[in-house]
């Protein structure tokens, strides 16, 4: 998954949607998928998806109120399952045969868009002992876009969107880094079959009626709730303590945040510096109570949000479950 080098995007809803990664082979719908050499088939191993609640570190067991309307990491693999079944089948009604990955083979490191794992920094000191602020290479592949490794005809009839060409503005290097446009509409059909409006990922999701608003909506209630607590004098009061404790080690830091930038300023956020540093943010943490103190507060903040939005956020969950029930039924 996408590591944090930025404290703004450190201290919103980390890693908000789970990507699923994807390859294919083009072709037509007669040739043998047999002949197909995909690019990407991890086997599914379980044991390695993200606990629905932490099993170790600063948060063991910790559960915030709202990631009970948000789908566990398990329920969007069945969901995502069902999906890539049906985008298949619309496909090769076009004429194209695409070999996608299995949803589930490349988990991400937290189960859902909340992300508690690093919702405070780090909280994991075995982890950071190994990674520093970084995470390991096979947690990073769930970012993978879904359009990787598909033709242009391929992405359109997916998506019901032209694959953008990327090429730097008129002075820049290449190794300035990639630069896109604005997708352009697919074309309006192929193989004599009229494109289906987003493609086959947009029919699909509305054959499974997926609402991909719930989940942003909950989202930015999370978001709402954690720079709500932060200014809260209970968490003030342990980020000091914990800055303090910081500067007891030699370290400069006014929160978690501002050493995760220090921890990637160097490179992957894996480095020598990196781990000393982080092992001292953790050591901290554990010493100012920081995590358990944060926790509480946000929790509280979460169920007074719950309550105002509470037809909304039941409207969501009664979502959640039909839309599972309904990937679970095909087949």
């Amino acid at each position: 998954m996408h590591v944090l080098r930025r404290t703004a995007v450190a201290t919103t809803v980390m890693l908000a949607a789970i990507s699923l990664g994807a390859c294919s082979s083009s072709g037509s719908a007669s040739d043998s998928a047999k002949d197909k050499a995909p690019k990407d088939k991890a086997p599914i191993d379980q044991a390695n998806w993200p606990a629905e609640v932490p099993t170790s570190g600063l948060v063991k067991g910790l559960e915030l109120p709202l990631e009970s309307y948000l789908p566990s990491y398990a329920d969007q693999v069945a969901v995502d399952t069902a999906l890539r079944t049906l985008q298949t089948r619309c496909m090769s009604e076009y004429g194209l045969t695409v070999d996608l990955p299995h949803p589930g083979a490349n988990p991400p490191p937290h189960s859902n868009a909340v992300s508690i794992e690093r919702r405070y920094g780090l909280s994991d000191r075995a982890q950071a002992q190994k990674y520093g602020y970084g995470l390991p290479k096979e947690l990073t592949r769930s970012l993978e876009s879904v359009e990787q490794g598909l033709s242009g005809i391929e992405v359109e009839v997916l998506t019901g969107r032209k694959e953008p060409e990327f090429a730097p503005p008129k002075g820049a290097k290449a190794s300035d880094g990639h630069f896109g446009g604005v997708p352009e509409p697919a074309r309006a059909e192929h193989n004599g079959k009229k494109l289906h409006e987003g493609g086959c990922a947009g029919w699909s999701k509305r054959r499974l009626k997926v609402n991909e608003g719930d989940a942003g909506f909950v989202s930015g209630l999370a978001s709402t709730s954690l720079s709500e607590s932060r200014p809260l004098k209970p968490v003030e009061k342990a980020l000091k303590s914990w800055s303090a404790c910081m500067k007891d080690k030699g370290r400069k830091a006014a929160d978690p945040y501002r050493a995760m930038e220090q921890g990637y300023a160097d490179g992957d956020g894996t480095t020598k510096n990196a781990i000393e540093l982080a092992l001292d943010d953790i050591d901290c943490k554990e010493q100012t109570r920081l995590i358990e103190v944060w926790f509480k507060e946000e929790s509280a903040v979460q169920k007074r949000l719950i309550e105002e939005n509470k037809d909304q956020l039941a409207a969501i969950k009664k979502r959640m479950g039909e839309v599972l029930a309904a990937a679970k039924a095909v087949k």
